[in-house]
Formats: structure tokens, sequence, C-alpha cells
């Protein structure tokens, strides 16, 4: 790894996001995190902006990535609300939407121009076992993620040329505060419909997250990587 590349990490205030900022941080990245709150862990350069508007989140880089060349972008930011889609209130379905897949897609968007000038890049975009599963109750969360996934694996075939893998890390349910309002029920049936049926930590998956950053992972792309198995 050549010291101080430069990371971008969305959800950067709390949870995965958090954990990945932290994780990077201490293996020498440049690590820059994006949230609404404008928090990340020390040593970590935060952002406040809203991934789900393209404006403001082009406004809010402009100045901190002057002269900065960007090696990977993580979209970790993701909610969610554990309800049937009969009963979810509009307003929330578009919430989800709006940070899950549209802000995966913006903050795409705008680091694809860097990458594609300069020729490298990494693009790790967050789904959820969830989506293979078919969870009762997830179907709005499922709906986002599913187009996260959908939409990874096109962008990867037009990043090819420019040597910027895209890929879409899929985990089963993890301690963080996404699934807090999950009931013990549901997190069971994921994890027993799990080829390996453990729950798994956040240090798990930076490790894979780490691994899809390295130069070891330059043959890898478009791929979905169910943690668990499924």
């Amino acid at each position: 790894m050549t010291p101080k590349q430069t990371i971008i990490v969305t959800g950067s205030s709390r949870g995965l996001g958090e954990h990945i900022c932290s994780s990077l941080s201490q293996r020498g990245y440049n690590v820059i995190g994006l949230s609404r709150s404008g928090r990340a862990p020390d040593q970590v350069q935060a952002i406040a902006c809203d991934v789900g508007d393209y404006s403001d989140l082009k406004k809010a880089l402009k100045q901190p990535l002057k002269d900065k060349t960007v090696y990977g972008l993580i979209n970790a930011a993701g909610i969610a609300s554990m309800n049937l889609a009969i009963s979810t209130p509009p307003k929330t379905v578009e919430k989800i939407i709006r940070t899950n897949l549209i802000g995966t897609i913006n903050t795409c968007i705008l680091f694809s121009k860097r990458f594609a000038r300069n020729k490298c890049g990494r693009i790790i975009n967050f789904s959820t076992i969830a989506v293979p599963i078919s969870l009762k109750g997830e179907s709005i969360y499922i709906a986002s993620k599913a187009g996260v996934e959908g939409f990874s694996r096109s962008f990867a075939r037009e990043m090819a040329d420019f040597n910027t893998t895209v890929n879409i890390i899929s985990p089963g349910p993890i301690e963080t505060d996404l699934i807090s309002n999950v009931p013990v029920k549901s997190i069971e049936q994921i994890i027993n419909n799990q080829i390996l049926p453990s729950q798994f930590t956040k240090e798990d998956i930076s490790i894979l997250t780490e691994y899809l950053l390295s130069e070891q992972s330059s043959m890898l792309s478009g791929q979905v990587f169910n943690v668990g198995g499924v």
C-alpha cells in the first residue's frame, strides 16, 4: 500500500462506517468521512453533507478534496426501517431510497470522474444478505439495496476501462445501530439462512474491505460478497 492514499467513507459517524474509518486510518490511509452530522473518529477528516443531495455533496467536497488524489470510495451509509411495506409511511420510503440507493449512485458518479482521469480506483458499495434471503418486513430496505447491487454490477463494467473496480459487500447481521430495532426472531431467521450460521463482527467486514482496496484484488469487480453465505 502506498502511504496516505485517500479513501472516502460515507456513514462515518457511527456503526460500520465509523469502524471502517478507524481501521483504515490505523492502516495508514488518509481517510475522509462523510455524514450528515459531520462526525468521524479521531484522525479522520470529517465532512458534513447529505449524500442523497448531489449538489450538497459536490459543494461540501470541493475545497477539502482540492489537490488530493482519491484512491477509494466506500459507501457504508445506510438506514433501515423494519416494517411491512403496506404500513411504511411514504416519507420513510423516500428517505430509505434517497440515502441507500441515490446516495450511493451520487457518490459513485462524483468520484468516478476522478478515477477515470487517474486510471485507477476502488469502489466498495454495501448491500445486505437480506436481499437474497427476501426477509419479511424489510421489503423497502431490500429494494434499496437490491438497487445498489444492480447498479454496482453494471457500473463495474462501465469503470473497467479506467482500471477501477466496483464490488459489493453484503453482510449478515452485525451489532450496529442499524439492527438495534430489528426483532431478535428476524435476526435469527437471517443467521439461520446463512451457510455459516454465525453473527459476524465489524472486524470481519473491515478485513474484507481492506482486501478489496488492495492491489491483490485487482481482478475482482462486479462481485457481491455475501458474508455468511446464502
